[in-house]
């Protein structure tokens, strides 16, 4: 049997995608715990206690993969992303975790400036669907 995810996090202000991700998640059976947080700077709270701001993990889990919606009030996915550099920079991480951007917009140009951040892996258009997390874990987990 093939080892989980130790965490996945989502990002995202919409509870029913919160909540369907967490259904498809649970279906795949890839991870051992699912963190969501609806806003990004619960987020990046939440990341600097799984570091402690000293790249050594504590009891908070530590997700190898996060899922990043585009459009959240406050701050959004793009905020997010320089306010997440920030937190990193300087910190030693052996296995940075996997982002994967995702947004209901239909807008080609938030999909090119996606592919222009080097922490994105992807995008992905919303819902997740289990073929998408499928394709994700084989791609960028092919040992879990």
């Amino acid at each position: 049997m093939k080892q989980k995810l130790s965490c996945i996090l989502l990002i995202d202000d919409d509870e029913a995608n919160n909540f369907l991700s967490n259904l498809i998640i649970e279906e795949v059976g890839c991870a051992v715990a699912v963190n969501t947080k609806e806003t990004a700077k619960a987020a990046l709270n939440y990341l600097a206690d799984s570091h402690k701001l000293s790249g050594h993990p504590n009891t908070t889990a530590t997700p190898e993969l996060i899922f990043l919606d585009i459009n959240m009030p406050a701050m959004d996915g793009w905020e997010f992303l320089g306010k997440y550099r920030e937190l990193v920079n300087g910190i030693p991480q052996k296995f940075p975790p996997v982002i994967i951007m995702m947004s209901t917009s239909g807008d080609p140009r938030d999909r090119s400036k996606a592919c222009l951040i080097p922490e994105v892996a992807e995008f992905y258009s919303k819902p997740m669907t289990p073929e998408m997390l499928h394709s994700i874990i084989l791609r960028y987990f092919p040992d879990k």
